[in-house]
């Protein structure tokens, strides 16, 4: 078995990978621990579209790619049967001191982005239900301050192009059917064991049944298992921007009776959630201060039950926000491990071993990047692998539908850290 490209990771951005590369002429395997595609952390993501990122690269990569869930059979190009929808419910991202809309509008100019500035009164129209107060800073539930009176109100930037794809896990099912379409070969319950290389090269891959893979490109896409990939092949040392996996949880409760809002960012209480299509609503986390962050040395360790703690703070924060919201006394909802970079801005890039490639670092917030993720790695490695020095002069990727030239050296291994991020999932 050889193969000019090895994908390791089958989730949403290896699957990604996977189409583009195939549909160049490469000859694909994608390797994946999990019996299917999409099994591992995209199947627990919250597939929020959104367009709010603290760089320009950030937001044009995610406006970009929304026009590709838009157009989805198109994008994937091949009947591949059910499909993951996109629902465009809007998004809400409430004022916070952290991520002011100072800073995120001349983005959305620049790009073009549709927006709309709300102040606290317009908010309270067009999200009926919603406590408009300023809580600002999170804080735990044990803490007295949190029960509080709000101390001001809030307004919001809403976009109403944002929304969700309904289920994550088969958007990456689709990707991989469409590569599986143009030739890729993906190997299921597959556990990269060694990365051999030669002369400054990859030249394979082991695995831990026996089987030997040679090929001339590997690409790290392993979510949560990409920092002990790098360090199988004895990448890293270059990286200015590390990796460390997170357990994160997102919870499932009953939407109030008659709520139809949009999705809603709320770092202002450190949350966020949306609504399900004949479902529940999904109430998640943005890592505030105040919360004790879940790191892990070992995704296969981790508990993949809901706590109650965590549900209960999420819940109740939402609770907060959406005061018809009830927050029920069992944990329900789904647990996933983020692939969070130092500056929860991803890495797509080159290393210093020829031929070995990351799509690492998407801490929680590239599921909506996917479509385009594929096209920019496609991108990045024909050009590398034909001469180009990215480090010196990086790649510049033209997005296919809305013709913006994205600065691939933003995503770099190699770039100084994101300090404008918020230091939260929201990126």
């Amino acid at each position: 078995m050889s193969a000019d490209m090895v994908v390791i990771g089958a989730g949403v951005i290896g699957s990604s990978i996977a189409l583009e590369l195939a549909r160049a002429g490469h000859r694909v395997i994608v390797l994946e621990r999990a019996p299917g595609a999409g099994q591992g952390s995209t199947s627990a993501s919250s597939a929020i579209v959104r367009f709010n990122f603290s760089t320009i690269a950030g937001v044009a990569t995610a406006w970009e790619a929304h026009f590709g869930w838009l157009d989805w059979a198109g994008h994937l190009g091949h009947d591949v049967g059910d499909l993951a929808s996109f629902r465009q419910s809007g998004l809400v991202l409430l004022d916070v001191d952290v991520a002011p809309r100072t800073s995120s509008l001349p983005l959305f100019d620049k790009i073009g982005v549709p927006y709309e500035e709300w102040d606290s009164a317009t908010l309270a129209e067009r999200v009926p239900g919603i406590d408009a107060g300023r809580y600002w800073p999170p804080k735990r539930l044990d803490d007295e301050e949190f029960w509080q009176d709000a101390k001001d109100s809030l307004g919001a930037v809403y976009t109403p192009d944002a929304g969700y794809v309904s289920d994550p896990g088969l958007a990456a099912v689709n990707l991989a059917a469409a590569a599986a379409a143009h030739g890729a070969e993906f190997r299921f319950r597959s556990t990269v064991t060694a990365v051999e290389k030669a002369g400054g090269r990859v030249t394979a891959v082991r695995l831990s049944d026996g089987t030997r893979i040679p090929c001339a490109v590997v690409v790290n896409a392993a979510g949560p298992w990409s920092g002990a990939l790098n360090r199988l092949a004895g990448v890293g040392s270059d990286f200015t921007v590390g990796v460390r996996p997170m357990r994160q949880e997102v919870a499932h409760v009953p939407v109030p009776a008659g709520y139809h809002g949009p999705a809603v960012a709320d770092m202002d209480l450190g949350t966020y959630f949306r609504g399900e299509v004949g479902g529940d609503l999904l109430v998640g986390g943005t890592e505030p201060e105040c919360d004790l962050l879940q790191w892990t040395d070992d995704p296969d360790t981790v508990d993949v039950h809901p706590t109650a703690a965590v549900f209960e703070a999420q819940v109740t924060r939402a609770a907060r926000r959406l005061p018809d919201l009830a927050v029920p006394n069992r944990a329900r909802g789904v647990v996933g491990v983020y692939d969070v970079a130092d500056d929860w801005t991803p890495i797509y890039d080159r290393t210093d071993l020829g031929g070995f490639y990351v799509a690492i670092g998407t801490s929680g917030n590239q599921f909506k990047n996917a479509p385009v993720v594929g096209q920019l790695m496609a991108e990045l490695i024909d050009r590398v692998e034909n001469g180009a020095d990215h480090d010196a002069s990086p790649v510049r990727f033209r997005a296919p539908r809305t013709g913006l030239e994205i600065d691939l050296g933003a995503f770099s291994r190699r770039r100084s850290r994101n300090s404008a991020n918020s230091g939260t999932v929201m990126g």
